[in-house]
């Protein structure tokens, strides 16, 4: 083994991002209410981070102001002004000492509690606060109650032996979100025999699993489709019989729209066959999704359109809710005076993380409502014709037009909607793909959709269009397309085939 030490010359190109280059992307990235609540934990953390109080009575105090981060000149200029009115202001305490004044300062500004010191809380705002809590607390809502808790509830009045009560909690256990059972019956006996003091035959298993099968909500505790169907039928029921039998016999062929199957199998007349159906799609398959209480998620629109005055469609930040924010004066001036060069290094590292919020939050406002106008101006027949008229549109050429990264604009439109003349959309709605008619004419995907609904819309519904139908009929309308391409699409809008579309 030889050892040999030599001295190499590598070139080497690497790309690393800067912190505030990511805290840029990051709140880039942040729809209107993620951005607020970003604000709302940078001000809880960031004791150098202050909200201007917006006051239509009086103007703002010039201290007050936020530093733009648009012109660097600018920004050093006001931040010299400002420190120095405030140091004149400050000059009559020069001669306390640097500790004792940061406890008078912690104490003068209690709601910046930055852990040098402030005042204990009186009785009164502890009740307050304790008062506080308890309203929230009221007024949270209830966790809905879930599907294996209300089937627990119900086994709990059932009279069984503690090895079929254990056995039966066991079931429950392993239903899943819509109420099927998601292991053979069979496995589920062994596993409770090996691991329960109790030993339950097959017999017995099917006995409490049928007990199951009767609680409430009808269908649950079945182990497939037709079971969870047959399950919900009753005696009462108008059509029973013909509805066991279509489901037990035929299911596939009511999916596949083979009527004259079922018609020649069964002895049923086509009109009582179509009234089962028309039965059994009243019913259930997922008897458990009732319980899945999902919140409705909020939308809040990040931007509006508005026409101006010479008619062309505008873009406008709808920043109302985002408060405004500025570095606080005080600490502003702390770094001038602080006790000990640690203490100036802990000030001066939360005025900068402040300042880069405030930089990144207005550079956000400026990308976004960049890459927003140029969405629109590109997108104005859709505007004025309705969604048929959307032109085909890559994040590619917005960036290109913007003059960013097509990353950037990624980052920009991700969940972020815009309030528009035709309603309320995602920016992500105007971004798609489209293709060349027989003129040339690029035709967007959303388009080829449409008019692609209209067409079997339209049909005879006895004798309705194929695949290779649909191809023709869009070539007439100068859309050339592919079989396959309208099989791909057909299925994506959830329409069924020529078959599976026939009247009888």
């Amino acid at each position: 083994m030889h050892l040999n030490l030599s001295q190499q010359m590598k070139m080497s190109q690497q790309m690393k991002l800067a912190p505030r280059m990511i805290q840029s992307m990051e709140i880039l990235q942040l729809n209107m209410m993620a951005l607020n609540e970003r604000i709302e934990q940078e001000l809880v953390e960031n004791v150098a981070l202050d909200i201007v109080e917006k006051n239509a009575d009086a103007p703002a105090p010039e201290a007050d102001t936020v530093i733009p981060p648009e012109d660097p000149r600018q920004r050093r200029e006001l931040a010299r002004d400002v420190e120095e009115r405030e140091l004149v202001a400050g000059s009559e305490r020069n001669n306390e000492s640097d500790f004792e004044r940061l406890l008078e300062i912690s104490s003068e500004w209690p709601e910046d509690n930055v852990g040098f010191g402030g005042s204990r809380p009186s009785a009164n705002q502890i009740s307050d606060s304790i008062d506080r809590q308890h309203d929230a607390m009221a007024n949270m809502v209830a966790r809905p109650q879930s599907l294996h808790e209300y089937l627990l509830e119900q086994l709990s009045f059932l009279t069984l032996s503690d090895a079929e009560r254990q056995f039966g909690e066991l079931l429950i256990q392993n239903l899943n979100h819509n109420g099927r059972l998601q292991s053979l019956l069979a496995e589920i006996v062994q596993q409770f025999n090996r691991t329960s003091e109790h030993h339950l035959t097959q017999e017995q298993a099917e006995s409490v699993l049928k007990k199951i099968q009767q609680l409430d909500p009808p269908g649950v505790g079945a182990r497939d489709e037709r079971e969870m169907l047959l399950l919900q039928i009753t005696d009462d029921m108008p059509f029973h019989d013909v509805m066991r039998v279509l489901i037990r016999d035929h299911l596939e062929d009511i999916a596949m729209n083979r009527l004259p199957v079922i018609q020649k199998a069964t002895g049923f007349s086509l009109d009582l066959i179509k009234v089962g159906i028309e039965q059994i799609q009243t019913l259930n398959p997922f008897p458990g999704r009732g319980f899945e209480q999902r919140p409705v998620e909020k939308v809040r629109p990040d931007l509006a359109v508005e026409l101006d005055e010479n008619g062309r469609y505008v873009v406008r930040l709808l920043d109302e809710y985002i408060p405004e924010l500025r570095i606080s004066p005080r600490y502003r001036k702390m770094l001038q005076s602080s006790p000990t060069p640690e203490t100036r290094e802990w000030i001066r590292k939360k005025v900068e993380s402040a300042q880069w919020l405030i930089e990144a939050i207005q550079q956000r406002y400026s990308t976004l409502k960049k890459v927003a106008q140029e969405i629109i101006d590109h997108q104005t027949e859709f505007l004025d014709k309705g969604p048929e008229y959307i032109a085909p549109l890559k994040m590619q050429q917005i960036a290109d037009r913007v003059g960013v990264h097509v990353t950037t604009v990624s980052r920009a439109v991700v969940d972020k909607w815009i309030q528009t003349p035709r309603g309320l959309f995602p920016l992500k709605r105007f971004f798609g793909g489209g293709t060349q008619t027989a003129d040339g004419e690029e035709v967007a995907w959303d388009t080829i959709r449409i008019r692609l609904q209209e067409l079997i819309d339209g049909e005879d519904k006895k004798k309705p269009l194929s695949d290779d139908a649909l191809v023709e009929a869009l070539a007439r309308q100068g859309i050339k397309l592919a079989r396959r391409t309208v099989t791909k699409y057909r299925k994506q809008m959830g329409i069924p085939s020529s078959r599976q579309r026939r009247e009888y």
